[in-house]
C-alpha cells in the first residue's frame, strides 16, 4: 500500500496563515490533518478573508494531504447552564461551520459540552435543540462530528449511547457523525488493553451508532488508568494503552479509509509526531 494512501497524520499549526498547515503537515509525513480556523482559545475570530481562502484552497490543491477536518474551540459549550454562555456558544457553532463551508471541509469534530450541575439529561436536551437550530441555518455541505469524551467533570458524550440520543434526537440527523478519541474513551472505562477487549469496544460502537457514522479518529494514548475520568493524553508509546491496540486500528480493514489524527504531547519541531506516524505507517505495511 502506497504511504500516501494511509490515512494518518496530526493536528497541525496554523501559526502566520491557515495555507500553511499544507506545509507543515507534509513536514512530518502527514496524509491527514486536523486544524483549527482560528484561536481555540477564543469563541470567535476574525471573518475568512477572500485572499486567505484562496490561498488555502490553491495549497490544498498541490497537497498530498488528502484528508482535512476542523475542531471547533474549546470554548464552545452548547449545553451550558449559564444562558449567556451557551447563547454565545450557538452563534460561535454556526460560524465555525461557516468558516468549514467557506473553506470546502466537510467535517468539524465537536465538544458535545458540559452541563455543569444541571443533570444529563437536560445537558443531552439542551446539545439536541441546539445542534438543530444550528444546523438549519448552516450549509449543508459540513457536518458535525461529536467526539466521544472521557467523563471529566461533567462533559457529555462519554458513553455511544449518549451520542446515539443527539443524533436521533435531531431532525438533521444525517449532518451528525462521530470522532472517536482513544484517550477518552479509555478514561472513559472502554477496555483498550488487550485484542479482545478492543474488538469487544469497536463491536460495541457498530451496534450502537454503525461504524458509517465514524468519520474521524483521534488516537492519543492515556497519562491515567481505565476508567480514571482523566482527559490527559501521553504519547503514543508512553501511556497506559498497550500499544499494540494501536497496531490493531492501524490494521483494522473496517477502519482504513478514517481518518486518524495524533493529539499526542509534541515538540515545538513536531519530531514526535513524525516519529509517531512513521511508526503507525509501519504497522500497516
Amino acid at each position: 500500500m502506497p504511504t500516501k494512501q494511509i490515512l494518518v497524520g496530526a493536528h497541525v499549526s496554523i501559526a502566520k496563515s491557515l495555507h500553511l498547515a499544507f506545509e507543515h503537515g507534509e513536514s512530518i509525513g502527514c496524509a491527514a490533518i486536523q486544524i483549527f480556523t482560528k484561536s481555540c482559545r477564543t469563541m470567535f475570530g476574525k471573518p475568512l478573508q477572500p485572499d486567505e481562502i484562496k490561498r488555502f484552497k490553491e495549497a490544498q490543491k498541490i497537497s498530498s494531504i488528502q484528508s482535512v477536518i476542523v475542531h471547533a474551540g474549546y470554548l464552545i459549550n452548547i449545553c451550558s447552564k449559564n444562558t449567556k454562555t451557551e447563547k454565545q456558544s450557538v452563534v460561535a457553532l454556526e460560524h465555525e461551520l461557516e468558516r468549514c463551508a467557506q473553506l470546502g471541509i466537510p467535517y468539524l469534530v465537536l465538544h458535545p459540552g458540559a452541563h455543569l450541575g444541571a443533570g444529563e439529561e437536560k445537558g443531552l436536551e439542551k446539545i439536541t435543540n441546539n445542534l438543530e437550530l444550528v444546523l438549519a441555518k448552516t450549509d449543508s455541505s459540513v457536518s458535525v462530528l461529536l467526539e466521544t469524551m472521557a467523563h471529566q467533570g461533567t462533559t457529555l458524550g462519554h458513553t455511544f449511547e449518549q451520542i446515539k440520543t443527539i443524533r436521533n434526537a435531531c431532525t438533521l440527523k444525517k449532518r451528525i457523525g462521530a470522532c472517536l478519541d482513544t484517550c477518552h474513551i479509555f478514561a472513559a472505562g472502554y477496555d483498550l488493553q488487550t485484542e479482545a477487549a478492543y474488538k469487544q469496544v469497536i463491536k460495541n460502537f457498530d451496534n450502537v451508532l454503525g461504524l458509517s457514522l465514524l468519520k474521524a479518529m483521534h488516537l492519543n494514548n492515556s497519562k491515567d488508568p481505565l476508567g480514571s475520568h482523566i482527559d490527559r493524553h501521553a504519547p503514543i508509546e508512553q501511556g497506559k494503552i498497550p500499544l499494540h491496540i494501536f497496531e490493531l486500528i492501524m490494521k483494522d480493514q473496517q477502519l482504513t479509509q478514517i481518518p486518524k489524527i495524533l493529539e499526542t504531547p509534541t515538540e515545538v519541531d513536531m519530531k514526535l509526531w513524525k516519529k509517531e506516524i512513521e511508526l503507525l505507517k509501519s504497522f500497516v505495511y
